[in-house]
């Protein structure tokens, strides 16, 4: 048993909590596992628990992503590996999204990567003044995965591809904005509202009943900064049928958020940004288990390349922040090429229930 992800119940409750404070809770395959086999008993209708809350140890993360330094590491010498962790991490985002109890995750701190994926696919994810979301896969070669497919695309006003494309980071009162988090605690409110969650009895109507605590919680996270530049991202980020057409809007644009955004985009993976604009294009049209379907199929050719090394290299491990893309343009990714990351496995498809 890792103790990396602890579990117990409390009162009606089943508690997860990610227990590697030290690497921000960072996901490993280990706690993917023991978390989705614990999922699965609490899900069970003769199992005391009504609702399950997910939280990380410590002030600064709930969950900043997968082992990224593991991955890299193991898919340099077996991808097919490698990619066993995103399977099982697949199959735990499909058990959230279909859970048949509440799910609560209280997101306070760094919530990117992995940890979106076990959180904002539950039904309450609980902001606090020290959440920090972001999906910044694009600037290390690979693309949002986690289910990003599903929920990225129906996001209001084109934030969704916004935030996919640029790993633009929110706070609190941006991920209300967003509808990334669906309630906002205060700092000096947080732990609070945690205890009276786990002292709630709940009923037949469980949901109904953790949604009146949140509310006596609840409180004003202050003002959005996204929401600035709402009618611009809406603008610029809706209704293109190509990255190209969407590249040409914002230089056409001239603005300043335009030209900020540019500058954004031109540090990213060039292979990143077409398989990305692909992902969220076909995930609108998608039911979840679909595009967790496609994006183990992308992950997998991704795992085969070269931008996620790179940008792993020059991110995280040697951190000189100059990854060398290849291709290095836009225009040097053919549509060929993007369309084979979507081509099915075979054998090595991931089957969900």
């Amino acid at each position: 048993m890792t103790t990396d992800i602890l579990f117990e119940q409390t009162g009606d409750w089943g508690v997860v909590t990610l227990n590697r404070e030290k690497a921000l809770n960072a996901l490993n395959w280990d706690m993917v596992k023991a978390m989705r086999a614990q999922l699965i008993e609490w899900a069970g209708a003769r199992s005391p628990v009504k609702a399950v809350m997910v939280r990380g140890e410590g002030e600064r993360a709930f969950c900043a992503g997968g082992d990224i330094r593991w991955l890299h590491d193991t898919a340099k010498e077996d991808p097919a590996q490698a990619c066993e962790f995103f399977r099982e991490e697949y199959r735990n985002n499909s058990l959230i999204y279909h859970y048949p109890k509440p799910y609560v995750a209280l997101i306070d701190g760094i919530v990117m990567g992995g940890g979106v994926g076990i959180s904002v696919h539950g039904d309450f994810r609980v902001a606090g003044d020290a959440t920090l979301f972001a999906m910044p896969e694009t600037g290390i070669g690979l693309f949002p995965d986690v289910g990003g497919g599903h929920f990225m695309p129906r996001l209001h006003d084109g934030l969704g591809l916004y935030y996919a494309l640029t790993g633009a980071r929110a706070k609190a009162a941006d991920c209300m904005a967003a509808g990334i988090a669906t309630h906002y605690a205060p700092g000096d409110k947080y732990d609070e509202l945690a205890s009276a969650l786990l002292k709630t009895p709940l009923s037949h109507s469980a949901h109904a009943d953790i949604e009146t605590v949140l509310d006596i919680y609840a409180g004003d996270p202050g003002h959005a900064p996204v929401n600035d530049s709402r009618e611009e991202i809406a603008r610029l980020f809706q209704g293109h049928e190509t990255l190209d057409a969407l590249m040409e809007a914002l230089k056409a644009d001239g603005g300043a958020f335009a030209k900020q955004t540019l500058e954004t985009l031109e540090k990213m993976s060039p292979t990143s940004m077409r398989l990305t604009f692909e992902q969220m294009r076909h995930g609108h049209e998608l039911d979840f288990d679909e595009v967790m379907k496609m994006e183990f199929r992308m992950v997998r050719r991704v795992m085969e390349g070269h931008d996620f090394f790179e940008g792993v290299r020059a991110q995280i491990l040697d951190k000189d922040r100059n990854p060398k893309w290849a291709p290095a343009s836009l225009a040097e990714v053919k549509d060929a090429d993007i369309a084979h990351y979507f081509e099915p496995l075979g054998d090595a498809e991931l089957l969900l229930p």
